[in-house]
């Protein structure tokens, strides 16, 4: 197989060889906000999540597509993550279930990566420095220094609107009626949803008037990707929803929405959490669950004092990870109660959300 030099330069001038991989990235260069994520396995998942939109993925586990992909473990019918990095990656696939390889899957979804970097060094520069702009590609390192400068990042940019449905459409068959807005939304959290209703999911523009009239039962926010404070419209609406005593559950993304719908503040992570192995406290019970988590944005919980009890924290940043909205049928989590990848400690937070739309 003839490998293909790559090179990945951050916006620090940061440089680290490679070999391309997946596909040729458009005008041969891929640029993005590089993060990393610490999930050993689950790395079809994490591609495919929307969540990723406008981000390079650098998996930290350094052997990656060990058991290929079959398209059953995608969580959305196309990949907005702009490239992936990794220490290396698997020629031969070995599981029953794969139907393809992961280079392959990367050509198929047209998606670029770089391997055979010290992704430790890099991890440690991301955290050391925080989440930053790179870019990589067959080019030379001023060419790709140049474009890794020019990238925006996720900060102020409306991310959403690339990743939302452009019509609702209709899954499950509850006997309640759920109104999921889709940011973003993973087919692992439909699945979970459709356990429990009938879920109509719709566009992120969707006005309260219209997700109204539906006559929902419950309204869910779904996970996405990028600032929430650029989310226009959106905490409008959900703030009237609330006010009209509807239950509401948001997770990720829709946990930052709720909270600037009443009246909170957003910040910026450092380098964010992407993983799924983050603890999280869940403050009621005392409990720890092991979480699957994938933002560089975060609540503030002073901002919501007095308008939201703090019901989660991140054991490892101290972070807000959760809430219950005072007086009204609400509450949401920053992290993904569905997993996908990463494990089901906290999928009873969707009966939770059940049990609320049954006493209404």
């Amino acid at each position: 197989m003839t490998i293909r030099e790559s090179v990945l330069v951050l916006r620090d001038g940061s440089v680290f060889e490679g070999e391309a991989i997946g596909a040729d990235p458009v005008g041969g260069i891929a640029s993005g906000e590089v993060v990393f994520h610490t999930a050993l396995t689950g790395y079809q998942e994490v591609i495919s999540d929307p969540s990723y939109a406008g981000q390079i993925i650098t998996f930290t586990t350094p052997h990656i597509g060990n058991y290929g992909t079959t398209p059953l473990d995608n969580e959305s019918a196309h990949v907005f993550a702009r490239g992936v990095i990794v220490r290396e990656m698997s020629q031969r696939r070995s599981n029953w279930r794969a139907n393809n390889d992961l280079d392959a899957y990367l050509r198929g979804m047209n998606v670029s990566g770089i391997a055979g970097i010290d992704t430790r060094r890099l991890t440690r520069v991301l955290r050391d420095i925080g989440a930053m702009p790179g870019a990589f590609g067959q080019a030379s390192q001023a060419s790709v220094l140049a474009r890794a400068q020019s990238e925006l990042g996720t900060s102020g940019i409306d991310l959403v609107k690339h990743v939302t449905t452009t019509q609702p459409y209709i899954v499950g068959g509850g006997h309640m009626k759920v109104v999921a807005y889709d940011f973003g939304i993973k087919s692992t959290i439909l699945r979970c949803l459709s356990e429990i209703a009938t879920v109509h999911v719709v566009p992120a523009h969707y006005s309260a008037e219209q997700v109204l009239a539906l006559q929902p039962d419950g309204v869910f926010l779904s996970n996405g990707p990028g600032d929430p404070e650029t989310v226009f419209g959106a905490p409008d609406a959900i703030r009237a929803i609330i006010e009209q005593g509807v239950p509401m559950f948001g997770i990720c993304l829709g946990h930052q929405l709720m909270a600037l719908a009443l009246g909170g503040k957003t910040f910026k992570l450092p380098f964010g959490h992407h993983g799924a192995n983050h603890p999280v406290r869940n403050l009621r019970t005392g409990s720890v669950e092991i979480t699957s988590q994938n933002h560089n944005f975060c609540v503030d919980p002073a901002s919501l004092s007095g308008i939201a009890d703090i019901t989660h924290t991140n054991l490892n940043d101290q972070t807000n990870e959760g809430m219950r909205v005072r007086d009204v049928r609400a509450f949401s989590v920053q992290y993904h109660p569905e997993a996908g990848p990463g494990p089901h400690d906290s999928r009873y937070l969707f009966n939770e959300f059940a049990q609320l739309m049954e006493q209404r």
